[in-house]
């Protein structure tokens, strides 16, 4: 996944519509989809594992919510690659973890899961160089360019019990599917 040049990006963002996937109304979609889609997005971290290797979309809507009632005051951070400009994962940080990576010169995150400190890469080795960082016109979100030290990014492994190189490694198929990238 590719962040948009400034030019294509104000085209998207004008022909996007929040109804529905792509222009069709979130109504036309069976209620059924729904009910499965949250309630599965809600269970415990046993169901972690399937919610990383599965094949069914099961988008967690309330995320932000969650994040909202922990009362940690964060933004969400864009991280790119450098060099492919692929973007690798949305996480979170705080005005510690921004102070950490910018003096540190590393991605430092705000866990929302463990509501702690997270130094990307601290147990796994993955750790993200920051190279750049920025902010968005309305100063509620950061984008963060970043040289992956090593291959892998995201927490999840792929079939070879690889580190995948970004957390975007599933395509949306249709409203309920996934395919594997």
């Amino acid at each position: 996944m590719k962040l948009a040049t400034h030019a294509s990006a104000r085209k998207v963002i004008k022909n996007f519509r929040f109804s529905g996937w792509a222009g069709a109304p979130a109504s036309d979609l069976p209620p059924s989809h729904f009910n499965y889609t949250l309630q599965s997005a809600y269970s415990p971290w046993s169901m972690s594992n399937e919610l990383e290797e599965s094949q069914k979309l099961m988008l967690d809507f309330a995320k932000l919510q969650s994040v909202a009632k922990a009362g940690e005051p964060v933004v969400p951070v864009v991280v790119q690659d450098f060099d492919s400009r692929d973007v690798l994962i949305v996480a979170y940080a705080n005005a510690e973890a921004l102070r950490l990576s910018l003096e540190e010169k590393r991605a430092v995150f705000w866990s929302t899961s463990r509501g702690e400190i997270w130094r990307k890469g601290a147990t796994s080795g993955d750790t993200l160089t920051l190279v750049e960082a920025f902010v968005n016109c309305e100063q509620n979100s950061l984008l963060f360019l970043v040289k992956p030290t090593q291959h892998g990014v995201c927490h999840t492994r792929d079939a070879n019990g690889n580190t995948r190189p970004s957390c975007y490694y599933r395509r949306i198929k249709n409203f309920v599917e996934l395919e594997f990238i």
